[in-house]
């Protein structure tokens, strides 16, 4: 068998390798974009597949195209969809802005794919009919990038979510020193401290919710070559929404506005915004996690974190935090993708953008690393670290910040005073407090207790 065939373009012929599903403008675009051997996500190609059928069967429809061809291309695509050519998607990342390069390799491997004796699926007449990529490429950009958030990075922060929430109520009644500037300051339990955790995530998810289905599920279908819609059926692109939102379960539907939906990605940095708080979120959490397991002689010692792994080469016995910090690197690359989107973004250039496919990549690959960030989060430091509540009440006894309950009885100047002597020669607060004020040890205990300063119930006592 020859190792090649020669396939022909408007801009002539060339070889191509015989077992390739592509065609001529694929080949020229592996050869015109070697850059960084990086292909798109397959989730990509994944929505990809999902538009050419969508658009097949709605053509099919509107009797733009013979059933057997629409059955056939629609097939095709379904395998696509499935990952069953991805071999078949050679094109780098990094090559036309449009993404027409991606556009007519699924244009090319469907139509070979669909192509069977006498039928004959030609990729631009009609895998691409009533199609562009300049609306094919945004269309599958916000559905490859909701569907991984809704399939995907919502259920794992939802795990992350519901893990710290129930460490929370176990850990209700642990009273530890609270800490703000990294300084000692006014107590409060273990599960309050959580249960910021848990909000952050829960605002997380919210907001992401509201992106996906406000602006995310809004498709440039229809749009065409630069949003006036030449070439295809007004009625093309509902249809095509329709068929994906049954296909996907998530409502999908045509833009108000094409020219605005093929111009600007306004809404992917929407997106990226967002994964960027919650990049912000997990890197907060674990990063408090690893104070609160620092040491455990020299720090903070208040957890131990899981031991996963040996933790140093050269020092025996020692072991670090490590699953937040994979986190945290994970959380630095989704802050730095942001920041490609956005410079993406403002490569709008009249009617069109020209930066979609490097958008694409860095946005799924938010959405991943994030989705896996949370679950590692969640299942290897959240759901096993055990406390060390002698650590936690030998801090707390100390901690002269404690005198701030007795500004109101005794004022601030007075109270900073005993905090100060208190600090200065390592006695309990409750101590100097004893000998400085007229307040018996029993009002002082009262005044003093950490678990009742948690719950600001004792103002009046």
């Amino acid at each position: 068998m020859a190792q090649f065939r020669t396939e022909r373009d408007s801009m002539g012929a060339l070889k191509v390798p015989s077992e390739a599903l592509w065609g001529a403008s694929t080949q020229r675009a592996i050869e015109n974009f070697q850059i960084s051997g990086q292909v798109m996500p397959r989730p990509f190609i994944r929505s990809l597949g999902l538009i050419k059928g969508a658009c097949a069967a709605a053509n099919g429809a509107l009797g733009l195209l013979d059933e057997a061809r629409a059955a056939a291309i629609i097939n095709a695509a379904e395998q696509v969809q499935q990952g069953v050519f991805d071999q078949h998607f050679p094109v780098d990342v990094f090559q036309t802005g449009s993404g027409t390069s991606s556009n007519m390799n699924a244009n090319e491997v469907i139509a070979n794919v669909a192509s069977s004796g006498a039928l004959k699926v030609h990729p631009n007449d009609h895998a691409n009919m009533g199609q562009s990529s300049n609306d094919v490429i945004p269309s599958a950009l916000h559905l490859s990038a909701g569907l991984e958030a809704r399939e995907r990075l919502l259920p794992s922060l939802d795990r992350l979510a519901r893990t710290i929430s129930g460490r929370a109520r176990e850990l209700k009644e642990v009273i530890k020193t609270g800490r703000t500037h990294l300084m000692d300051a006014m107590p409060l339990s273990l599960g309050q401290e959580m249960d910021a955790w848990t909000a952050q995530a829960q605002d997380c998810s919210g907001r992401l919710s509201q992106t996906l289905n406000a602006r995310l599920n809004k498709l440039a279908l229809g749009g065409t070559a630069v949003g006036t819609g030449v070439n295809t059926h007004p009625d093309m692109a509902g249809r095509a929404c329709r068929w994906i939102s049954e296909k996907t379960g998530w409502a999908v539907e045509p833009a108000n506005n094409r020219f605005a939906a093929l111009a600007g990605q306004e809404t992917m940095v929407e997106l990226s915004g967002q994964l960027k708080v919650l990049a912000v979120t997990v890197m907060k959490i674990a990063n408090d996690l690893r104070w609160m397991n620092s040491g455990p002689l020299g720090g903070l010692g208040e957890i131990e974190l899981p031991a996963l792994q040996p933790g140093s080469s050269i020092m025996p016995g020692k072991v670090n935090p490590v699953a937040c910090e994979s986190v945290m690197q994970a959380a630095a690359q989704v802050i730095g993708n942001d920041t490609a989107i956005t410079v993406g973004a403002q490569a709008g250039n009249f009617q069109l953008n020209v930066m979609l496919p490097m958008i694409a990549r860095n946005a799924l690959e938010s959405i991943l690393i994030l989705s896996n960030a949370c679950a590692a989060l969640a299942d290897k430091a959240i759901a096993g670290f055990t406390v060390n509540p002698q650590r936690l009440q030998a801090v707390l006894e100390r901690n002269p910040i404690l005198v701030t309950a007795l500004n109101p009885i005794i004022g601030y100047d007075k109270a900073a005073a005993i905090a100060k002597q208190a600090y200065a020669e390592g006695r309990p607060i409750i101590e100097v407090a004893a000998e400085q004020t007229s307040l018996s040890k029993k009002e002082l205990a009262k005044l003093l207790n950490p678990a009742a300063l948690t719950r600001n119930d004792n103002s009046s006592k």
